[in-house]
C-alpha cells in the first residue's frame, strides 16, 4: 500500500476523479466531502492533505489554520479562485502549493509526488530564523540583524514562499503561479525586479540566490 492521501472535496465527480488517480498512481486515498475545524487526534494518519477552498461545514482556509495548530502535514490547496490575494493568505496560513481548477489529473499527481519528495516546510505563523535574516509568518514582520526591514505585500510574499524552504531551490514558475497576479503581474522580467528590489532591501550579501535555470532560494549569507 502506497503512502495515505486525504482528500477533502464535495464535487462529487471530481472527488471520485481524484480518487481514482491517485489509487492509479499507488496512493492510498480517503476521501471527506465536506470541511471541518480540526483537533489534535482527529487528523487521520496521512502524509499528505488535498484540500479544496470552497466546501460545506467548514471554508478551507479556516480548516487549514486549525490543521496547523497541531500538524506540519503538507497541505495542496484545490480552488477554483485565481486571486493572488487567496494564494498569499493559504500560503502564510501554511499551505505548500495551490492548484487551481480546471486542472489535469496528472498534474495532481505529479504535485503530489513532488511534495513528498520535499521536506515539510516551516510551521506557518512562527518566526523563522535564516542566518542574520529573521522572518515572522504571522505578523509580516522582518528584521536583518535585528533591525526591521520594510516590504511590500508582494516582497514579503515573496521572501516568505523563499523561507518555508530554507536553502531549497524554488522554481520560477511555481513563484509566478503561488505569489504573483498572472494576469496582471505574473512574468518572468516582473519576478526579477521584485527580487531585485528584495535584495536591495536584505543587502548583497544576504539572503536570496540565483539557482540558474530553476529559480532562486534563501541561505544564510555570506557573514551568517
Amino acid at each position: 500500500m502506497g503512502e495515505r492521501v486525504l482528500l477533502v472535496e464535495d464535487d462529487p465527480q471530481l472527488g471520485a476523479q481524484i480518487v481514482e488517480h491517485l489509487r492509479g498512481a499507488g496512493f492510498a486515498p480517503s476521501w471527506w466531502r465536506e470541511g471541518r475545524v480540526l483537533a489534535p487526534g482527529e487528523l487521520p494518519d496521512v502524509s499528505l492533505v488535498v484540500l479544496d477552498l470552497m466546501l460545506p461545514g467548514t471554508y478551507g482556509l479556516d480548516m487549514l489554520k486549525s490543521l496547523r495548530t497541531f500538524s506540519e502535514v503538507p497541505v495542496l490547496i484545490l480552488s477554483a479562485r485565481n486571486d493572488t490575494l487567496d494564494k498569499v493568505r493559504a500560503l502564510k496560513l501554511g499551505a505548500d502549493d495551490y492548484l487551481t481548477k480546471p486542472f489535469w489529473p496528472e498534474e495532481l499527481i505529479e504535485r503530489v509526488r513532488a511534495r513528498l519528495r520535499r521536506p515539510l516546510l516551516q510551521k506557518a505563523g512562527a518566526a523563522v530564523d535564516v542566518g542574520p535574516l529573521r522572518i515572522d509568518f504571522q505578523a509580516q514582520v522582518v528584521w536583518m540583524h535585528g533591525q526591521p526591514v520594510e516590504l511590500t505585500r508582494v516582497e514579503f510574499a515573496l521572501l516568505a514562499a523563499l523561507a518555508r524552504r530554507p536553502r531549497e531551490a524554488v522554481t520560477r514558475q511555481w513563484l509566478l503561479e503561488h505569489v504573483l497576479d498572472p494576469e496582471r503581474e505574473g512574468t518572468e522580467r516582473t519576478l526579477d525586479v521584485h527580487v531585485s528590489r528584495l535584495r536591495r532591501k536584505l543587502g548583497a550579501r544576504h539572503g536570496v540566490e540565483t539557482v540558474w535555470g530553476v529559480g532562486y532560494r534563501l541561505t544564510p549569507g555570506e557573514d551568517a
